[in-house]
Order: structure tokens, then C-alpha cells, then sequence
């Protein structure tokens, strides 16, 4: 087995060592293996699920729905339907952040270009202050 240490392991995932020790306190990742000076040694399973958590994080998905979703990977003759049912429940609240954030991208677009002379007639201020 291929031993890491926990910087190797952060380089190579792309995740920061206090992140790596988060994830181990929070039992997504597995506690590794001690050196007999106490050191981390971390292997392949900790690499391939740090990416796991990794790519997760990056689409979105909560410590919870991650949490769920590694508890469906161990299970690869189980039905796809759950983790169907999470990314769909993801996808609908990203949906609706985009329609938040257009909505604001709208308003701010209002509020641009105001061409007041002075704070007393500016759109911005007053439209913050309403």
C-alpha cells in the first residue's frame, strides 16, 4: 500500500490539510493509519474518497448529501434511485438560486448608469434606501 502524508494527500486532491483534518473529524474520511512517530499515513481508499468529497463540494452538494452519497457508493448493487432523488433535489436548489441571482442581476441592472448629479437624486441610494 502506498502511504501519504497528509500534505501529499492535500496536493493531490487539492484540498487543505485543515479541510483533510475537518473531514476526519466529521467521519467522512476515515481516520489513516499511524507511523510509529504518529504520523497521518494515508492510502488509495483515502485518495479516491478525498476526490469523491472533492468533486462533490465542487458541484454543490452539502456534507450531509455527501455524507449519503459515499454511503450509497459501498453499496453498488443498490438501486440508482436515491442518489437520483439527491441530485435532483440539488439541482432544484441550484435552480433556484440562478432564478434568485437573476432576479438581483436584474435589479442591480436597474440601478447602474444612474447619471444623477448628486447623492440626493442618485437611483442607487435610493433604491437601497426604499
Amino acid at each position: 500500500m502506498k502511504a501519504f502524508t497528509i500534505g501529499q494527500l492535500g496536493d493531490r486532491t487539492g484540498v487543505n490539510v485543515e479541510t483533510i483534518r475537518y473531514y476526519e473529524k466529521i467521519g467522512l474520511l476515515p481516520e489513516p493509519a499511524r507511523s510509529a512517530a504518529g504520523y497521518r499515513q494515508y492510502g488509495d481508499d483515502h485518495l479516491r474518497r478525498l476526490h469523491f468529497i472533492r468533486r462533490g463540494r465542487d458541484l454543490g452538494f452539502s456534507i450531509e448529501a455527501i455524507r449519503a452519497l459515499l454511503r450509497l457508493a459501498t453499496h453498488p448493487d443498490y438501486p440508482c434511485q436515491d442518489a437520483d432523488r439527491l441530485a435532483a433535489e440539488h439541482l432544484a436548489e441550484v435552480e433556484r438560486k440562478i432564478a434568485e441571482l437573476e432576479r438581483l442581476r436584474h435589479a442591480l441592472g436597474e440601478m447602474v448608469n444612474c447619471r444623477a448629479h448628486t447623492v440626493a437624486e442618485c437611483r442607487i441610494i435610493d433604491a437601497l434606501a426604499s
